[in-house]
């Protein structure tokens, strides 16, 4: 038969005692819990910037309008103040009217935009409510300018 040798005053311990799987296991939990935060702060802000990205997006594409009408962007055709409603008839007013309505497709019900023109270089506006976003205020702004 062999003996065990042990130092003396030692217990023999088999296998992890119920205490000590409850700290394993409230560790973990608070760990994951963490995660969780982590992971909903990540797309909080991965919506944000897609409505960023959309809004530089959209700001391009009245760009492009005004650059297919350019006289009449140029004598301020375009241009609309940010509580104005566009005038539909025209191509400058039909074009401003399916803008503002991608505008609030993609960035929501508060989103609008405003064109400014100044001989050449005309100003693009566009405002979102952004609440949801973690690390900004709920109005954001992009303004572009270009030169025609």
């Amino acid at each position: 038969m062999k003996k065990r040798l042990s130092a003396p005053g030692m217990r023999h311990q088999r296998g992890v005692s119920l205490l000590e799987v409850l700290i394993a296991v409230i560790i973990l939990a608070l760990g994951l819990l963490g995660l969780a935060g982590l992971q909903l702060n990540a797309l909080r802000n991965n919506q944000s910037s897609m409505e960023r990205s959309m809004a530089v997006v959209e700001s391009y594409s009245i760009i492009d309008a005004m650059r297919i009408d350019r006289e009449n962007a140029l004598s301020g055709g375009f241009n609309i103040e940010l509580d104005a409603d566009p005038t539909e008839g025209s191509f400058a007013g039909n074009e401003i009217a399916k803008w503002r309505n991608r505008l609030q497709d993609a960035l929501g019900e508060d989103a609008t935009g405003s064109i400014a023109c100044n001989g050449a270089v005309c100003t693009v506006t566009v405002q979102w409510n952004d609440e949801r976003g973690t690390g900004g205020s709920s109005s954001q702004e992009i303004v572009t300018e270009v030169r025609l």
